[in-house]
């Protein structure tokens, strides 16, 4: 099965997915934006705070 008779045979099933930003304090629909505020949101640049961190350096530190 290909994706596109996949994805007709799921058509009914999908809803629409809003996606929220934090403006100003306050968490804002971003399909409400400008059109200035909506390139901004596409250029940011996403993370992933890791909080194993320490615990990998401190496995490192007890090997040396």
């Amino acid at each position: 099965m290909t994706n596109s008779e996949i994805l007709q045979a799921v058509q009914a099933q999908r809803t629409k997915c809003v996606v929220y930003s934090r403006v100003m304090g306050y968490h804002r629909p971003v399909e409400g934006f400008n059109i200035g505020k909506k390139g901004e949101h596409k250029e940011r640049v996403f993370f992933e705070q890791n909080f194993n961190a320490s615990e990998k350096c401190v496995k490192k530190s007890k090997k040396n």
